[in-house]
């Protein structure tokens, strides 16, 4: 019997269906509908089922600077009476990055690391993790508490194609484009930044920059040998709050010594 599992959330996407460990990894979901993160209740009656099966867990969770997940486990943590040995990680990312973190995490579980030295593993790795999104969907970032509603109202209202890296877990917004080409030039820039780049993919929701996501795809593939672009799709958590039609490169860089 193992001691210690992962708590992740449903904005995670993984990089496939299956991995070592996966069976340690358990998953509390987001609302589709309003984007809310779990409350301070659901992960209280989480870590009491979880509790029943494992001594330690590990809740590696979405930014939180995009939801209250990570501040409502805390929550939850604190006031657990019970000997349950609780980590909560804020790994400063979400999507694909988050999946990432979750996938290494679970596989050092699975050849039997104990529960710091996995923390210290996933701390390690998450700044070496990269993203850049493309978010047109003013209205679902400002339910989401990411941009003002004025902003929301005037970006929608002038068609503007809002471009924004995350920096430490937050949004930072690329200064106005010129258009979904230049769209396209800057994805590719940001790709080719990376020097000692181990694991690049192109997040796409529904098809509305279809003819960009190829242009990019092109891009790569012709300037970049390794590592090979994997292409995924956006799920219902992280729609409800980037948006539908968010596209976006998550990129791992390999650590100094790897």
């Amino acid at each position: 019997m193992f001691r210690t599992c992962i708590l992740t959330d449903s904005t995670a996407i993984y990089t496939k269906p299956a991995y070592p460990g996966i069976e340690h990894v358990h998953v509390i979901a987001h609302d589709p509908q309003t984007s809310l993160a779990p409350s301070v209740d659901d992960f209280r009656q989480n870590f009491v089922n979880l509790g029943t099966r494992y001594q330690e867990v590990i809740a590696l969770l979405g930014s939180s600077y995009l939801n209250s997940a990570v501040e409502n486990a805390r929550l939850a943590a604190a006031a657990l009476k019970n000997p349950l040995n609780i980590q909560v990680i804020d790994s400063q990312t979400t999507a694909v990055g988050l999946g990432l973190l979750v996938q290494a995490g679970a596989e050092s579980i699975q050849r039997g690391m104990f529960i710091q030295d996995v923390c210290n593993q996933v701390r390690g790795l998450l700044r070496n993790i990269y993203a850049i999104f493309c978010l047109p969907d003013l209205t679902t970032l400002y339910k989401a508490r990411q941009i003002d509603q004025a902003q929301a109202i005037v970006g929608e209202m002038l068609g503007v194609i809002p471009i924004f890296v995350m920096e430490n877990g937050q949004l930072m917004h690329v200064p106005k484009i010129r258009g979904s080409r230049h769209l396209v030039d800057i994805f590719f820039e940001f790709v080719m930044e990376f020097e000692r780049l181990k694991f690049l993919a192109l997040l796409q929701g529904d098809p509305y920059f279809e003819q960009e996501c190829r242009n990019l795809r092109e891009r790569i593939n012709q300037n970049l040998r390794s590592p090979h672009m994997i292409e995924l799709a956006l799920n219902p958590a992280l729609a409800s709050l980037l948006g539908p039609r968010s596209i976006g490169i998550i990129a791992m860089q390999r650590p100094l010594g790897d």
